[in-house]
């Protein structure tokens, strides 16, 4: 089974993020959506309101699986059988730093292979820190969101400038 991996934060997932996992879906028999969690990282949505997310955004696409751990993503990968790792690239930028873990990731990950996907032009200036600092500076998100990360009804007032 092919089984790949797309880790990230996804503080929040954005349309850049649904749209890689939903063009990787030909490519695998599974995509497992894992939030990575890092205990010195300060996150924005919770764990539990982050997973609720994705899953909603893909309820209806029975090859996609959400889940989360900690420490390695390819000690992860390992240990749930999953023999490649998604990711995007908007820009050379990300390619430089991509590289680098995928190389990385394949030794520690006993040739655990990267799959990069580049970023359509319309989703390649997205990120979840840009659209953090636009819900933190209470402008509209909506267009980088899917519809089921509706964050209206949340607070941010601990953000608002003085």
């Amino acid at each position: 089974m092919r089984i790949a991996v797309f880790p990230g934060s996804f503080d929040p997932i954005t349309t850049g993020h649904v749209d890689l996992v939903k063009r990787a879906l030909p490519l695998f028999d599974k995509v497992i959506v894992a939030i990575g969690i890092n205990s010195q990282k300060k996150y924005l949505f919770s764990l539990e309101q982050r997973l609720a997310w994705i899953e909603a955004v893909f309820a209806d696409e029975p090859k996609v699986e959400v889940d989360s751990f900690q420490k390695l993503t390819a000690h992860y990968c390992n240990k749930i059988g999953a023999r490649y790792l998604l990711r995007g690239l908007r820009n050379a930028s990300d390619f430089d730093y991509e590289k680098t873990i995928s190389q990385l990731n394949n030794i520690v990950g006993e040739g655990l292979e990267t799959i990069f996907l580049i970023s359509q032009p319309e989703y390649s200036h997205i990120s979840s820190t840009i659209v953090r600092e636009i819900i933190k500076g209470g402008g509209d998100s909506s267009s980088f969101l899917p519809p089921e990360v509706d964050i209206s009804s949340l607070s941010f007032e601990k953000y608002e400038l003085k």
